[in-house]
């Protein structure tokens, strides 16, 4: 029996879990962070928590006689992809990364496309004042020292300080149009601040921005590490780790 690794945390890592569940010839490991504290648990076996670095992944990859990884987190988590891609190359074990495409900006969007969170809250004061932050709890403190009002939405309280003048929404997508732009417009928020995640689950507030003409400060993406193959097609992914590969 072959046995995958996969790295989640997201909708997708759990999709693809229940997919693979049912090859009866591979054995399936979730691996999620542990950042949020009632996670969606995935089909199959689940451990939860960090592996100790590059070194502390290989040894559990060799350890685990692990085949292939899948590494379906976040579009966000550089530091565990790079981590991962590390770790497979000294282990000699095949990485796949699914990732969910990008957004891309229609003609009636007004994006201001930033590089990083601190670029986000070095000009978002030149944007709005009232600020729908939906970046997550991390980040949170980079707008610490900016002006304005912000609105805050998190899935677990942010661990660092917030913005002095500010309102904490606790949430978990999905969520609709309608209510994105009921929320936006109960706060008056005049500008959104967000990554660029991808997916449907969280869509709908570019969607209210576009109807209300909120202007959206959206941050890019990091790079992923050079020669991962990567794929946002979920049956891609499967057939990938359906495959027997040579290590």
């Amino acid at each position: 029996m072959r046995r995958v690794l996969v790295l989640g945390g997201t909708s997708e890592a759990r999709m693809l879990a229940a997919r693979l569940e049912r090859d009866s010839s591979l054995e399936v490991i979730s691996s999620l962070a542990g950042r949020v504290r009632e996670p969606v648990l995935p089909a199959g076996t689940v451990r939860i928590g960090g592996f100790g670095g590059v070194e502390g992944l290989t040894q559990w990859l060799r350890t685990n006689d692990i085949d292939a990884v899948v590494d379906a987190t976040h579009p966000f988590a550089a530091r565990i992809t790079a981590n991962a891609s590390a770790a497979a190359s000294v282990a000699g074990v095949p990485m796949l990364v699914l990732r969910r495409a990008e957004w891309v900006a229609g003609p009636r969007d007004h994006w201001h496309q930033v590089p990083d969170i601190a670029a986000a809250a070095e000009g978002v004061p030149a944007v709005g004042e009232r600020v729908f932050l939906t970046i997550g709890r991390q980040g949170v403190a980079a707008f610490v020292e900016c002006p304005g009002w912000f609105l805050v939405r998190a899935i677990d309280p942010p661990e660092v300080r917030m913005p002095g003048r500010s309102e904490l929404l606790l949430a978990r997508g999905p969520f609709t149009v309608d209510a994105e732009i009921t929320l936006m417009l109960e706060h008056r928020i005049d500008v959104l601040v967000t990554k660029n995640s991808g997916g449907e689950l969280t869509s709908a507030k570019l969607e209210a921005a576009r109807v209300l003409g909120v202007p959206v400060v959206m941050v890019a993406r990091p790079p992923l590490p050079p020669g991962v193959p990567s794929t946002a097609d979920l049956e891609s992914a499967v057939c990938w780790a359906s495959e027997p590969h040579r290590r």
